[in-house]
């Protein structure tokens, strides 16, 4: 018992001198994205959507290392059209192109590895790459009276993108949702998945 009342003392320091050396930054972030929503069968054609994400982004760095975790809350609309009158299931009830909206609040928690020994240039341009999972809470939704809609996602995003001048970051990521977004009501396992392109621009103080 003793000694495993010692090992998390040391885990319990070794976090906390970790902590207090790490750099941590936030700030107001801006992006645009292109959704589509992929169906586990071809039953209908799908057109990919843009969209628009805003909030604040957070950078929590370890000195000497290179890595550490970004995080932050974050509104994506996201989404895509969906022709459902290419099916007589839904043409016979009046249902067309039908563009289902997805608005979600989402929270990543990326890992980040960032690359600063250029020998002084790191100061003016440092690229960085980052990966992990990204929650999402569906805040609101298109009036598709032919869908449901999942309460959120989970998905796994994985991307890169260069700082400049130490304050300014522009990114680009690829997210894959995990679990189903939306889902008819008619077919049973007709169900669609998120799969994001995000391009986004973080200021830090």
């Amino acid at each position: 018992m003793r000694k495993y009342i010692l090992c998390l003392a040391l885990v319990a320091s070794m976090i906390g001198a970790f902590s207090a050396s790490a750099q941590f930054r936030y700030g107001p972030m801006l992006g645009i994205d292109i959704t589509n929503l992929k169906f586990r069968q071809d039953l209908i054609t799908v057109d990919k959507s843009v969209g628009f994400s805003t909030g604040i982004a957070t950078e929590m760095m370890f000195p000497g290392i290179g890595f550490g975790v970004s995080s932050g809350i974050f509104y994506e609309q996201r989404g895509a059209t969906l022709n459902l009158g290419e099916k007589l299931v839904w043409a016979s009830q009046g249902y067309g192109k039908e563009r289902s909206y997805l608005h979600y609040i989402e929270i990543p928690i990326h890992l980040r590895f960032k690359y600063t020994r250029l020998n002084g240039m790191e100061d003016y341009v440092a690229p960085f790459v980052f990966g992990g999972p990204s929650f999402s809470i569906l805040a609101a939704h298109s009036n598709v009276k032919a869908l449901k809609y999942a309460g959120g996602e989970m998905g796994l995003t994985v991307g890169l993108g260069v700082e400049i001048f130490k304050n300014w970051q522009v990114q680009a990521s690829r997210t894959w949702g995990m679990v189903y977004a939306v889902k008819t009501k008619l077919l049973d396992d007709f169900s669609a998945k998120n799969r994001t392109w995000d391009i986004r621009v973080v200021y830090l103080f």
